[in-house]
């Protein structure tokens, strides 16, 4: 039996998670988007926030063939507190289109919080489902007579679960997880394309720091790996006022963007960024700009609830 069509398909994914750096897609805002790595994040900011993002990597890419273009990303996240339970609930949906593939996430993730003085430690779990889908017909296949070649569109849906733990102060926080921890495979009829999700590892740190009255500085770290390679994000955020904030990432071999953001209304409760990042490695093979919108919106606190809401540039509790 021909393995071009194998090769191929290897070829494809390995330039798609060698580029992306992991399977999950990856997010500029990642210190505003916290739910989609950590479940034990659920919750824990004390208040009911729904996020949407969207990203658009290498915009303008143009292949030398037809492969579904650049990567664009699109996620709906909510996070709410349970208080008579002492935990939080949240739930994503993540669209990841990667040229001919598709990654599709449905995911619910609840978290126990238990506070320790002033800090709170959270343990999470998420479970939920992921879809592949393919377009086949946007193969270039080495052998176009290969028998296994197919044609059209595909998916599969498998489950899927992580857990984790979040512990966060006024002051700081740190969250560990580790994801698809069942390891789902997708085959779509042929053994010998055989692809399961890799586990994955997230580690944050950030700290809030207080420079006067008006100004304060949020460093932050992600590291991720999926136990073969790893790769980490690093930058920070300027907070003025609780109003307005701007700052620097760097992705490891991969960007350096700059975001800005401003929060509306009079209890700023809704918030708007953007970020503009700039690639500076491997530009022969794309396109040099990336693109994200971040639109975020708080609920009214519960007077019912009982819980005091005290204001910082991450959290509210």
């Amino acid at each position: 039996m021909h393995k071009s069509f194998f090769y191929t398909c290897i070829g494809v994914l390995f330039f798609c998670f060698s580029a992306r750096a992991q399977q999950d897609a990856p997010f500029t805002y990642h210190m505003k988007n916290m739910l989609f790595y950590h479940p034990g994040f659920s919750g824990t900011e004390g208040i009911t926030q729904i996020t949407a993002l969207y990203r658009n990597q290498w915009a303008g890419y143009q292949p030398t063939f037809d492969d579904g273009g650049a990567p664009t990303t699109q996620l709906i996240s909510v996070t709410t507190p349970v208080y008579r339970l002492r935990s939080g609930f949240g739930a994503f949906i993540v669209n990841d289109t990667q040229g001919p593939q598709s990654n599709l996430q449905v995911q619910a993730s609840y978290a126990y919080h238990l506070g320790i003085k002033n800090s709170k430690l959270s343990f999470g779990i998420r479970a939920g489902v992921f879809s592949q889908s393919f377009d086949f017909d946007l193969y270039r296949a080495i052998n176009p007579e290969d028998p296994v070649i197919q044609t059209g569109k595909d998916s599969q849906i498998r489950p899927d679960m992580a857990l984790g733990l979040f512990f966060r102060s006024e002051k700081y926080y740190v969250g560990a997880s580790f994801n698809h921890i069942l390891k789902s495979e997708f085959d779509f009829g042929i053994d010998e394309v055989r692809n399961a999700l890799e586990n994955h590892a997230y580690l944050t740190i950030g700290y809030v720091h207080t420079v006067n009255f008006d100004v304060k500085l949020e460093p932050s770290i992600l590291i991720q790996s999926d136990f073969n390679e790893y790769s980490f994000a690093v930058g920070g955020l300027a907070y003025y006022k609780d109003q307005m904030w701007g700052g620097l990432t760097f992705r490891q071999s991969d960007d350096v963007n700059v975001l800005l953001g401003y929060n509306f209304l009079k209890d700023k409760s809704l918030s708007f960024g953007y970020s503009f990042g700039y690639v500076v490695q491997d530009q022969d093979a794309k396109q040099p700009t990336t693109h994200e919108v971040l639109v975020s919106y708080q609920l009214p606190v519960n007077p019912g609830s009982g819980k005091k809401v005290v204001r910082s540039p991450r959290f509210r509790h």
